[in-house]
């Protein structure tokens, strides 16, 4: 009992220390993009309404409106400290524009996408890795591998554009891009359109918004599948011949049991980098959403870094900071619930 107790007090000092390295993360990364932003010529409400003249009277207005007049340190801080209040400012671009409404917005369709090409990648690795692994050596095993190579070094704007010509131009089958059909009514609950679907009760919008999220789904995870292919493959075969697994099969298992506990044991160091590659996931949301003209952060922040919006450029890397070092936390807790070679 007492042992019990103390194993939850360590887990709990765990989270907590892991959670607290998130922040100085986010601080970096945010201080990286605040300099970044900054140190390129020419003035940003130029730049954001796409006009090299705008009366000084107004220009000034702007500029003290937001902020953009006062010293950088005080900018620096001032940001930070609307940020802890939920306030992300306000575009550029339009005036009177909320950012905080816009992340808000746009971050459900983000998370629906990186759960469906992280889902997509995962099943695409697991089955390919192995079929690798336990065919090795053979033309399957080959196959498999050569799929690995080919799919880790495709090009996510390519492989995107491919299956919009093939699915949608020429065969029709699925939609180019977006999330639903105008002709489609859908009540928004949470953001995610297929979850919604089914809150509501709604089949029509629910295979319309999957029909949507089909092709960028796929592309973004047959990317991302190759990783896990050779990962899969690598690990399950150094198990596959390891003594236990023998000593399994010399008391006439069945090789679906062996194959299962084979895999468990191969998991460790997979979840690991199923947590990287959801992070990965989100960057290459940027471009898939572009390529898809998918909604989300990544083509939102693809559109403010046109505009050079600062607000809206600085609040988007932030926001994905933290969803990054949220998975990453996630990850490394999971970690240590399934490895007791982990010491918290």
């Amino acid at each position: 009992m007492r042992e019990g107790v103390a194993r939850v007090g360590r887990l709990l000092r765990y989270i907590v220390v892991r959670g607290l390295l998130i922040i100085p993360t986010i601080l970096i990364l945010y201080t990286l993009i605040f300099i970044l932003l900054r140190v390129i010529p020419g003035n940003p409400i130029l730049s954001a309404l796409g006009t090299h003249y705008v009366p000084p009277e107004i220009l000034q207005e702007k500029m003290h409106r937001l902020g953009l007049d006062k010293p950088l340190y005080v900018q620096y801080f001032d940001y930070l400290w609307n940020i802890l209040h939920g306030n992300f400012g306000e575009s550029m671009v339009i005036e009177g524009r909320s950012i905080s409404k816009d992340l808000a917005y746009r971050i459900p369709a983000t998370i629906e996408l990186t759960i469906a090409g992280f889902t997509v990648s995962v099943l695409l690795g697991l089955l390919t890795g192995t079929l690798a692994a336990l065919r090795r050596g053979s033309k399957i095993d080959y196959s498999m591998r050569v799929y690995g190579i080919v799919a880790y070094t495709l090009f996510i704007p390519w492989l995107g554009s491919l299956f919009i010509l093939l699915f949608s131009v020429y065969l029709g089958w699925l939609p180019a891009g977006g999330r639903l059909d105008p002709s489609i009514t859908l009540k928004r609950i949470t953001g995610i359109y297929t979850l919604d679907a089914i809150l509501t009760g709604n089949p029509a919008a629910f295979f319309n918004a999957l029909k949507h999220l089909i092709l960028p789904a796929l592309t973004l995870g047959i990317v991302l599948s190759g990783a896990y292919t050779r990962l899969v493959r690598s690990n399950l075969s150094d198990i596959l011949q390891a003594d236990f697994i023998r000593a399994y099969r010399s008391r006439g298992l069945p090789e679906t049991k062996v194959l299962k506990y084979a895999l468990r044991n191969a998991m460790i160091p997979i979840v690991t980098y199923m947590g990287l590659q959801l992070a990965i996931l989100l960057g290459g949301a940027v471009l898939t959403e572009t390529t898809f003209s998918w909604p989300g952060l990544g083509s939102y922040l693809f559109e403010k870094i046109q505009y050079r919006d600062y607000s809206a450029i600085q609040g988007t890397i932030m926001v994905f900071a933290f969803m990054v070092g949220l998975v990453s936390l996630i990850v490394d807790i999971i970690y240590a619930l399934i490895d007791p070679r982990i010491r918290y």
